[in-house]
């Protein structure tokens, strides 16, 4: 009861909307989707794969639930890995506009409660992102990482695969992370290091600079 739809849906077999949802134009939601009560879905979406909460915002052109980035090189070709997992969404999630979620490969890609993602984020297969944590727009976390609770990071933050962030961290704008994060840090740079690190450095290579 009271799901609005706007022009040109396509709802495939097996999908489950609750109430008070909106769905925009032109959305795609392909088959075994279960939608929870009160979200908002905009317009020029995919969804496939994927279980959403209730109170979930998804904005215009986001894509959530298809396949993953993965092969195995063997010879001459590279053979993709199976990816039949699925994504998902807790409440109270809110993913940006032209956002990428993919589909875990044998496991969930999962977005806990109360997280924040900005425009043209992507999150790889396997990810799962705790709670409340709030990421900026342009990042990019890689296959089978785990970002903890309350993790603030700035624009175009890239996370390698298979790294664990934990709790409390801050990481700020255009870091590369490619090592394990200890809770309660606050890292910058690339490779990423402790804050007063990074600044001592960035003072240091100044200095270097203006003696020469």
């Amino acid at each position: 009861p009271g799901v609005k739809f706007g022009n040109n849906v396509l709802i495939g077999k097996n999908v489950k909307i609750g109430k008070s949802s909106i769905v925009g134009s032109n959305t795609i939601i392909e088959k075994n989707v279960l939608i929870g009560n009160s979200c908002t879905i905009g317009s020029q979406i995919m969804i496939k794969n994927t279980i959403v909460g209730n109170n979930v915002v998804i904005q215009d052109g986001a894509k959530i639930g298809l396949k993953g980035f993965g092969f195995i090189p063997l010879r001459d070709k590279n053979f993709r890995i199976p990816h039949i997992g699925k994504v998902i969404l807790k409440d109270n999630v809110e993913i940006g506009a032209s956002c990428t979620i993919d589909r875990g490969s044998l496991n969930f890609t999962e977005i806990k409660k109360g997280v924040k993602i900005d425009n043209l984020v992507h999150i790889a297969h396997n990810v799962v992102i705790g709670e409340n944590t709030v990421i900026a727009g342009q990042t990019g976390i890689a296959g089978s990482s785990t970002i903890g609770k309350n993790v603030l990071m700035g624009g175009q933050v890239g996370i390698s695969g298979h790294l664990s962030v934990n709790d409390n961290v801050q990481i700020g704008a255009q870091s590369g992370v490619t090592k394990n994060i200890s809770k309660n840090s606050i890292v910058s740079g690339t490779p990423s290091v402790n804050l007063k690190t990074y600044l001592k450095q960035a003072v240091m290579l100044k200095q270097m600079v203006e003696k020469k």
